[in-house]
């Protein structure tokens, strides 16, 4: 059995371990890095090595006498899954600790077909790539996914989600228990892709994260944090009225919401009103690479809405960077120009004078490497040090 460990203990284990995963190799390093002894620093060390979780291997060259080993986190026995849900696909990812992806696949679904046909789905795929990975599920260390809704973060709780028809109150790591000796993280997919994004950003300090596509929303970082709010609300933009279309009934039950009127599946059902094959934003995206004049004229009318409602935000957060994402994001020449001009029109020139408004530098990866992210930072966190150390003493 493991002996208890008291707060200090797990945040002192945390903070080694995130040192580690930040490219600390040495424990002399350690040492220096955290100003505790050699002695104090073996001992921790000693035993997140004995809990799986980091692993000394190799050698470093020196100048002179016997090269120290090399700590690394722990790949042979010990991934994470990262799972983006959207609302007509998954894609999972089996990733070592340090973020070597092992196995990933995408499949089809429809969200709607409610929690217990696609969580089953999910569990089977789960499954199969980590059998291509050559992983047991006793490997496994945490999952993390992102949904298409607004979730309560703390519990893992979908709530009252606009797309996700039957979904509401799951709690969806209460399917997995029993599964997985492992937590089950869940939270809005626009969150993970926020936190993806902004890991690839080192000079970005408050990100904000659009994702156009069949919805809008948004996820906000700053300092490395997702920002959800009081109740896991945060950044729902999509249901933010745009001035001048009162008669536009939205999903959530009110109107002139600009996903209801600015969203890929605004603009989709726009074009088949035309006349248009567009079913979903996919088409649209399909029709405006095809240089249709109907499509492009309407990207960029949605474009203008969006920069109505983004200029608010920019005045009110402040961001350094925005960054669109999502399928109709792709289409940035037709996207970026016309966002840019709303936004640079209607916000106050201090909050515009140094926001960067770009396009993704993941594309379809930013959910997953959110994911794969989000499922490391819990794994190093003082609370999932204490899980692993639960864990190992049954």
């Amino acid at each position: 059995m493991t002996a208890p460990v008291g707060d200090r203990q797990l945040t002192a284990l945390s903070e080694l371990a995130g040192l580690v995963a930040g490219g600390a190799t040495r424990r002399s390093q350690l040492a220096t890095a955290t100003g505790l002894s050699r002695a104090a620093v073996a001992q921790r060390v000693d035993l997140l090595i004995d809990r799986g979780l980091l692993v000394e291997t190799g050698t470093v060259a020196t100048d002179r006498g016997r090269p120290p080993l090399t700590l690394q986190l722990a790949s042979r026995a010990a991934v994470v899954c990262a799972v983006d849900l959207g609302a007509t696909h998954s894609t999972v990812a089996v990733a070592e600790l340090g973020g070597t992806v092992l196995a990933e696949a995408t499949e089809e679904l429809d969200i709607n077909d409610g929690p217990e046909a696609v969580l089953t789905g999910l569990h089977e795929q789960v499954g199969r790539l980590l059998a291509e990975a050559g992983h047991p599920a006793g490997h496994v260390r945490a999952i993390s996914i992102g949904v298409p809704g607004p979730v309560e973060a703390s519990t893992g709780t979908v709530v009252r989600p606009p797309i996700m028809r039957g979904w509401d109150g799951t709690r969806v790591p209460d399917f997995f228990a029993g599964r997985y000796d492992a937590p089950v993280l869940v939270d809005n997919d626009v969150n993970m892709m926020a936190l993806g994004e902004y890991a690839h950003r080192p000079a970005t300090a408050h990100l904000l994260y659009v994702k156009v596509g069949t919805g809008i929303g948004c996820g906000i970082v700053s300092g490395g944090v997702v920002h959800r709010g009081a109740s896991g609300a945060a950044g729902d933009i999509g249901h933010i009225p745009v001035p001048g279309h009162d008669h536009v009934p939205c999903h959530c039950g009110n109107t002139g919401c600009v996903e209801a009127v600015a969203s890929g599946a605004a603009i989709a059902a726009t074009l088949r009103e035309a006349g248009l094959p567009a079913e979903h934003a996919a088409d649209v995206v399909r029709l405006v690479t095809a240089g249709d004049p109907l499509a492009r004229r309407q990207v960029r009318l949605a474009a203008q809405r969006i920069g109505e409602v983004l200029a608010s935000l920019v005045s009110f957060y402040n961001p350094d960077t925005i960054v669109l994402g999502g399928s109709i994001a792709s289409l940035h020449d037709d996207l970026l120009a016309d966002i840019r001009g709303a936004v640079y029109r209607r916000a106050l020139p201090l909050a515009t004078r140094t926001v960067a408004i770009e396009t993704t530098l993941l594309g379809r990866r930013a959910g997953i490497e959110g994911a794969r992210r989000r499922a490391l930072h819990h794994l190093l966190s003082p609370e999932g040090i204490a899980h692993m150390l639960t864990a190992a003493s049954r």
